[in-house]
């Protein structure tokens, strides 16, 4: 397992470092957001869709559960499906709404408040545990599996 810790002193930084990630990832890719109310879990994904090309606004899906983004970025067309499993408070929720049916070769997942998922997704997921937020700088604490990330997050991402 490796782990990066990453200080952010502001909200657009935390964009900055989703859109620096996006280059990082490929279909089939899933990305678990843990942190409070307003640590950036959002803005995080923001930053990400832009670099990914999602010309859409973004918006935290939580009465919806899940939104659907068509990127395409310098030639490389994918979906970005965004997360946001707040409301849920069992494990059968998620298995009943199909969550896992979103896990896609093909398909970028961003998923906020994942804990009751993240068993599902796999050792190959990327964590990203946000703390601080609001007007407070935050750190982001980046653990993967390294024989499935290997060089692909540590040739741009620089704790």
């Amino acid at each position: 397992m490796t782990e990066k810790i990453f200080s952010l002193p502001s909200a657009a930084e935390t964009e900055r470092f989703g859109a620096a990630l996006a280059a990082g990832l490929r279909g089939g890719d899933i990305v678990l957001l843990f942190g409070g109310s307003g640590a950036g879990k959002t803005a995080l994904v923001q930053g990400a869709g832009r670099a990914l090309g999602v010309t859409e606004p973004i918006t935290s899906p939580t009465f919806t559960l899940a939104a659907e983004y068509e990127a395409v970025a310098g030639g490389r067309r994918t979906r970005l499906i965004h997360l946001d499993l707040y409301r849920l408070t069992r494990t059968e929720e998620a298995d009943v709404i199909g969550v896992d049916s979103f896990f896609h070769p093909d398909a970028i997942v961003m998923a906020e408040w994942p804990e009751l998922i993240a068993a599902a997704a796999g050792p190959e997921a990327l964590r990203l545990e946000i703390t601080g937020g609001g007007s407070e700088p935050r750190q982001i604490r980046l653990s993967c599996a390294e024989e499935y990330w290997g060089e692909r997050l540590s040739s741009f991402l620089r704790p």
